[in-house]
């Protein structure tokens, strides 16, 4: 899959891997012309991604070969053991969550799961999560709680499920019970936005300790699509929309909504998920060490407090 904006980047990759088979099958010496075209393309991918709108991030949060919260969890871990359902209705695959070894330590994984192709998108209901699956989450952070497990959660969800079922089943209390339960956690809670962040969706997993995002994520009360369409009644303004909404990590990070910002290969995190996987680990054992030193009454003071700074209030 190649974005509107990476055409260019493409066309040279093309060119390059043409004259490398030229090269090969000829027997002909292009080592100068390749090395010149490799430096060419490597100048041209600085340029393009170091200076993104805010659309084209968002296009890159949600692209196809993105990797998804299972595909860092079984790289940062040893052993993840996945846990199922919420003991009152079914297991909701769109959040998946269990406990993985990173290191030697356990940790309680909690993230929304996305699918590759149709069948699986339908399966994980393209990463909304029903009450069921916010049940589910907020019964393994009491798990991980009960046995003195940090929790780490992976957003990546477009929105809750927003069908006229999951309003019958609590949507909004299961999201609202998610966000009270967070704050009051006696263990460490880190999350990360890995790909789309958006409404009460991924708010409903994301009350933590530290807050860090990806450097090609967002992370919003609602999509450009949908701001769009309130807005204009057309889809067709959603580039105006990201920019008026300021989603992205480096405006979350302006605005201290986020505790920081984790760089992705150039290119995106699809571009190198191995490296991508290496940072997030870091990330996660970096602020794990940090909140260690931490009384439990401590972190659940900071943490309400981190929270109920944010924004601003006219008296």
């Amino acid at each position: 899959m190649v974005l509107e904006f990476e055409k260019p980047i493409a066309d040279l990759e093309n060119k390059l891997r043409e004259m490398k088979d030229l090269a090969k099958g000829k027997n002909i010496d292009l080592s100068t012309d390749i090395q010149s075209l490799e430096e060419k393309i490597q100048a041209l991918k600085k340029e393009t991604f170091q200076n993104l709108t805010r659309w084209q991030r968002v296009q890159l949060s949600r692209h196809a070969d993105r990797p998804y919260a299972l595909d860092y969890i079984y790289e940062i871990t040893n052993d993840f053991i996945e846990l199922h359902g919420d003991r009152s209705v079914k297991d909701d695959k769109a959040m998946i969550g269990g406990l993985g070894d990173i290191d030697g330590r356990s940790v309680m994984f909690i993230g929304q799961q996305k699918g590759r192709n149709t069948k699986q998108r339908q399966e994980r209901n393209f990463g909304m999560a029903n009450p069921e699956g916010y049940r589910k989450a907020l019964r393994l952070m009491k798990m991980a709680e009960k046995f003195n497990k940090p929790i780490v959660t992976l957003i990546d969800t477009p929105g809750a499920f927003p069908g006229l079922e999951a309003e019958e089943r609590g949507q909004g209390e299961a999201i609202a019970r998610n966000l009270r339960e967070m704050f009051k956690l006696k263990v460490p809670v880190i999350c990360l936005i890995i790909g789309e962040g958006a409404s009460g969706g991924a708010l409903g997993i994301a009350i933590g300790d530290r807050v860090f995002m990806l450097e090609n994520t967002w992370y919003s009360v609602i999509s450009p699509e949908s701001c769009s369409s309130i807005l204009w009644r057309s889809w067709d303004y959603k580039e105006q929309a990201a920019e008026a909404l300021k989603l992205t990590a480096s405006d979350m990070f302006s605005n201290k909504l986020i505790d920081g910002i984790i760089e992705e290969p150039l290119g995106g995190a699809h571009r190198d998920m191995k490296v991508m996987a290496a940072k997030i680990k870091d990330t996660i054992k970096l602020a794990l060490a940090e909140l260690d030193k931490m009384k439990p009454e401590k972190r659940i003071e900071k943490r309400i407090e981190k929270f109920c700074s944010m924004g601003v209030v006219n008296e």
